[in-house]
């Protein structure tokens, strides 16, 4: 693997630990203005110190993230259905090499519909797309897109995840399931979970805890962090699960202490972050402002 590829993945996937916090905020691809996601700007702002990496469309990258940024860029790089289309898994390449490129990608996301209509022309894709980044050091998430038609159980969950890594894929974004274990022990290559439709903060806390519990690196979440009433704590304490190890409980009660201590903050709020007692560490903290290597320093179908 070369150099840079290696340098690359280090800024998504935390080398130290291997584990990974992702922040999606890619919805409007095929959503729109989601509910909560409608001002990007406001909405990445006081969320971005607290990721490893954003996973996002190269609109919202050039709209909405300041250039100074050290957080790594997942490029989302499929599209072309929408929510009101006929078939949304009726997708193709969107974002040429050159112009991810130009935005100092950290990797580039795409999904693939195993199993629909369309699933030969999104694995195809998917094929192509990691033999062109490859000359340019780039790594490509594979998203397991699934919808209505498809199913979110071990065994499908597996297949799909294997031919995304059996095409090149060096990380693989999927669902929890019951019997995860099965899904990531049979994968070659890191996964990570998505986190799909908002839920309860507890059970989005849960959810981060048994997916890494059952072998995926991390998760990428979007709606269970930014449509929470209190989104910073939100993240704070997904990280404290992801890099600090905490249990459900521990973070189930640093996301309230800290709800409790900015009520009704809402993204593009100025954070209002504790100072920590010395000498205790605070999982739920920020990532380093020095990044271990990066090279940059709904309702509707479950497609995110």
């Amino acid at each position: 693997m070369d150099w840079g590829l290696q340098n690359r993945i280090a800024g998504i996937i935390n080398p130290q630990n291997n584990r990974a916090l992702m922040l999606a905020v890619d919805h409007g691809y095929f959503l729109g203005p989601t509910e909560k996601l409608e001002n990007p700007t406001k909405v990445i702002a006081p969320l971005l110190k607290y990721c490893d990496s954003l996973m996002l469309t190269r609109g919202v990258q050039r709209a909405c993230v300041p250039a100074a940024t050290r957080t790594p860029m997942v490029l989302r790089v499929s599209g072309g259905s929408s929510i009101i289309g006929e078939d949304l898994s009726q997708e193709d390449i969107t974002v040429s090499i050159q112009d991810a490129l130009r935005l100092n990608a950290s990797a580039l996301a795409m999904s693939i519909f195993v199993g629909s209509k369309y699933e030969h022309q999104t694995i195809v894709n998917l094929g192509k797309l990691v033999g062109d980044a490859q000359q340019y050091g780039i790594p490509v998430l594979a998203v397991t897109a699934v919808g209505k038609e498809l199913g979110k159980d071990a065994r499908y969950l597996s297949l799909a995840c294997r031919i995304a890594a059996e095409q090149g894929a060096h990380i693989v974004k999927t669902y929890y399931c019951e019997n995860f274990e099965k899904v990531a022990d049979s994968c070659p290559v890191p996964i990570i979970v998505a986190g799909g439709k908002k839920i309860p903060e507890r059970d989005a806390l849960e959810l981060t805890y048994n997916s890494i519990k059952g072998g995926a690196v991390g998760v990428d979440m979007g709606r269970n962090i930014w449509q929470s009433e209190h989104p910073v704590a939100m993240i704070r304490a997904v990280r404290s699960i992801v890099h600090g190890n905490s249990d459900v409980e521990r973070a189930y009660e640093m996301y309230k202490k800290l709800s409790s201590e900015r009520p009704g903050k809402r993204p593009g709020a100025k954070p209002n972050i504790p100072r920590p007692i010395p000498n205790t560490p605070d999982p739920g903290n920020p990532r380093p402002e020095i990044n271990t290597g990066s090279a940059s320093a709904g309702s509707p179908p479950d497609t995110i």
